[in-house]
């Protein structure tokens, strides 16, 4: 195997795909890269046996075809640290590969690419064509409530459901949910999946461009994501999500309307002085009026008082208020519209206008 690269044409995939090495595993072969050059392209892949990406360039010149194993974090270093915009040669010496840059040279141990684990034929049974930026902001609305590392494992992922011309995203922790859509140009039976949380991580990885589509491949245990110039294998969560309709809450009929830059505002300043371990903030309605107050052990306390659209009957209720900052940084809308029932029920938290997400905050004893 031999090329020459401009160095910046391979870091970016390089960088890509080191995303789904990892680090610390028992077989010597997942630290690697599997690095492969064919006609005039070059193709890295980096798995940990759940995820695999797949990056690829087109190269120029004069080539040798082949196939070898590199160690991941090293080749990318390497590449990181050299200046802009140089040429790299790259050539494989029987165990070995030589990597020369103007006056600097690296020799690195490799594998064989025979060794190196190949993920299992993927046969999908949904696939469908989206733009980059739809998908994006559908994850962005959604992954920041997934659980992590909760012993009910199908919670660490985010649902995605197909059905019709709707692509949906759920995800929750117990504590909250977030749940949003996006409408798509097919008609999709409909299926559930979770995609596991690096599977997802990985997936925001890969977009480049808001106008750039990115096709989506759905099978039984596994999901597919495929752009120009990268495609992410990810294997599916094997388990049972919960019935996320059953946890909307129906019959509210206390609304509030709030700028959501000056109730996020408000909850930031009280949330200083909220408990560190709980972050508890206790939030009271009254006409037109949201008074949100905080303390915590050493007897300190925050209060805040804003104008609001409210004319029901006074209600107190307390909140995490990180979980309610987490919604408020990811609505994009001027104004929320905070739907209540009691004192002891969950909050659905909503755009005032558009309907396309929607968040449930369960209550917290104070």
């Amino acid at each position: 195997m031999k090329f020459s690269i401009d160095r910046d044409a391979l870091l970016k995939p390089l960088q890509l795909v080191n995303g789904a090495v990892e680090r610390r595993h028992n077989l010597p072969i997942l630290a690697n890269l599997l690095v492969e050059v064919s006609g005039h392209s070059l193709k890295m892949t980096g798995t940990d046996l759940e995820v695999e990406l797949v990056g690829q360039v087109q190269l120029e010149g004069d080539v040798v075809e082949g196939r070898i194993t590199v160690p991941a974090k090293k080749f990318l270093d390497i590449v990181k640290s050299l200046p802009d915009q140089v040429e790299l040669k790259i050539e494989q010496q029987e165990n070995r590969l030589l990597l020369r840059s103007g006056r600097s040279r690296f020799t690195l141990a490799t594998l064989p690419a025979e060794e190196y684990p190949n993920v299992e034929a993927f046969q999908s049974d949904i696939e469908f064509t989206i733009k980059q930026g739809t998908l994006k902001s559908l994850i962005d609305a959604t992954q920041f409530s997934m659980a992590n590392q909760d012993v009910r494992y199908y919670l660490n992922g985010l649902l995605l459901e197909t059905d019709g011309n709707v692509l949906r995203a759920i995800a929750t922790d117990g504590h909250r949910l977030a749940l949003s859509h996006r409408q798509i140009e097919a008609t999709l039976p409909e299926k559930q999946v979770i995609v596991p949380r690096k599977g997802v991580v990985e997936l925001q990885r890969l977009f480049e461009g808001e106008d750039l589509d990115v096709t989506i491949a759905i099978g039984d245990n596994a999901i597919r994501a495929t752009t120009s110039s990268a495609v992410l294998t990810s294997k599916l969560v094997d388990g049972r999500f919960p019935d996320y309709r059953r946890v909307l809450p129906k019959g509210g009929d206390k609304v509030v309307i709030a700028s959501r830059n000056q109730l996020k505002q408000a909850l930031l300043r009280a949330s200083i002085l909220s408990n560190e371990k709980f972050r508890g903030v206790r939030v009271q309605l009254e006409n037109n009026l949201l008074k949100i107050t905080a303390n915590n052990p050493e007897q300190e306390e925050a209060e805040e008082i804003i104008d609001v659209e409210y004319d029901n009957t006074p209600l107190e209720i307390g909140f995490n208020v990180s979980y309610l900052l987490d919604v408020l940084n990811n609505l994009p809308s001027d104004d929320v519209r905070i739907t209540l029932i009691d004192g002891n029920s969950s909050a659905l938290i909503e755009n005032h206008i558009e309907e396309d997400s929607m968040y449930v905050v369960m209550p917290m004893r104070l």
